[in-house]
């Protein structure tokens, strides 16, 4: 049986008040046009809902039983309005962002930072899985933003935009193969050192990799360590000369506790962008974390 919904909600909002002028005036409608709904209703159910009095009407026992499951009904659908009203206002929601650890701490904490401030109930859930696996969790719905180093993606169902550049820099520790300190030397003289890269694949051993060939320099890594918090640590008792991120090395660089490995060649900078699924859905919360951000790289412009 297949009922026009406005129906229910008509003849929940008579039995509700048990009056049809009550009813016809909180619906806005006509006294007539409630009348004919309600009759309408009825010949459609294929019996009576309302017994006619002078005072109003009241429910008959069928109507009494519809009544109560449309209640109910009508509930869920007051519930669903108020969450929706609560998601739009940014009173809840959630806001799924894909980032590395490192982009998270050198770009995107200031911006969790405000808007929990302005937001303190919105759930945020962090994913730091690879970027490939990212863009495909982008595409299937699980996450809303994905902030990440991407330098030749070209996918018409992204959105895609530049906000930062990451600078690579070889460092060593202060204690460590101090000869290299105050010198700019040929990018290929770090073959002569225990070298710590970033592991295979990732973008920034691609790029670097990609660097070195256009200067037909091969650069071997002794270890390959996927966290950069833990490069840093080998870096530190003296385990070989780390490739790292300047921006996330720089409070152990000022704290002169490392010192950056001049080269000749300089190293190339890594542009990072916040991509977004282009013509889909995005919640309320995600949705303005993307304008808080992207305000603040345009004014920085």
């Amino acid at each position: 049986m297949n009922i026009n919904f406005e129906l229910y909600r008509i003849f929940y909002e008579v039995a509700t008040v048990g009056n049809i002028t009550k009813a016809s005036q909180r619906l806005m409608i006509s006294q007539p046009a409630v009348t004919k709904q309600i009759k309408t209703l009825e010949n459609q159910l294929g019996g009576e809902l309302f017994i006619r009095t002078k005072r109003g009407v009241i429910l008959t026992d069928n109507g009494k039983e519809i009544y109560n499951h449309i209640k109910q009904g009508m509930h869920c659908f007051e519930a669903a309005e108020l969450q929706f009203s609560n998601l739009k206002k940014l009173e809840t929601g959630i806001v799924r962002i894909g980032i590395s650890t490192t982009l998270c701490r050198i770009f995107l904490l200031k911006y969790l930072e405000e808007f929990h401030k302005l937001y303190p109930n919105i759930t945020i859930q962090i994913f730091t899985d690879p970027s490939k696996v990212m863009r495909n969790m982008l595409k299937d719905g699980t996450i809303d933003i994905l902030i990440a180093k991407e330098t030749d993606i070209e996918d018409d169902d992204l959105e895609i935009q530049q906000v930062g550049m990451l600078h690579q820099c070889f460092i060593s520790s202060s204690e460590h193969f101090t000869e290299l300190k105050g010198n700019t030397i040929p990018l290929q003289d770090l073959e002569n050192y225990p070298l710590l890269l970033p592991k295979t694949p990732s973008t920034t051993r691609k790029v670097i990799g990609e660097f070195c060939k256009q200067y037909d320099i091969k650069l071997t890594s002794k270890l390959e360590i996927a966290s950069a918090n833990l490069l840093e640590d080998f870096v530190r008792i003296g385990l070989g000369v780390g490739l790292v991120t300047k921006e996330f090395a720089m409070r152990d660089l000022k704290e002169e506790e490392f010192f950056v490995v001049k080269t000749e060649p300089e190293l190339p900078s890594i542009p990072f962008s916040l991509i977004t699924l282009k013509d889909s859905y995005h919640s309320f919360g995600a949705n303005r974390l993307t304008e808080m951000i992207m305000k603040d790289v345009k004014n920085q412009e």
